[in-house]
């Protein structure tokens, strides 16, 4: 398991309004196992999920998402494969939203050697609320690379 710093910069273009933006270092872990990279990281305040843990499994063209904390209210899955619609429900305070994700396009380019990048570039909607474009983008340097 390799310590890693993460930059997660997140953009999320709602379509009605101007696009929200959220960017944070934080330090995280990365390993490998069955075949798949695992990066775990813990939420930031500025990110909105404060006290949630996060990990991301990379394995081949498919992303996985899963986040947890200590309100099980804000746990979520997200699969994201190009070309394969997802479906899920968000945990709220005011009960569960339903949810559906489409991606547009995956750039993975991580490594336990190296570090590297992960883009994904999707479209949610979450039914009866909103709709829109989001990026996500965390380059992972190792220790010490700046």
């Amino acid at each position: 398991m390799e310590n890693v710093v993460l930059r997660v910069d997140g953009i999320r273009f709602p379509g009605t309004s101007e696009e929200e933006t959220v960017e944070f270092v934080t330090e995280g872990k990365m390993y490998e196992k069955g075949g798949s990279l695992f990066l775990v990281y813990e939420e930031s305040e500025l990110s909105g999920f404060e006290g949630c843990t996060t990990t991301l499994r990379i394995a081949g063209e498919k992303v996985s998402m899963i986040r947890f904390g200590r309100d099980s209210m804000m746990n979520v899955r997200m699969d994201f494969e190009e070309g394969r619609p997802y479906e899920g429900y968000y945990g709220t305070p005011y009960g569960a939203i339903e949810f559906g994700i489409e991606t547009n396009r995956i750039i993975s380019k991580v490594s336990l050697e190296d570090g590297g990048y992960l883009s994904i570039d999707y479209d949610m909607k979450l039914v009866g609320l909103s709709e829109g474009r989001n990026l996500l983008s965390i380059r992972v340097l190792k220790r010490g690379e700046k």
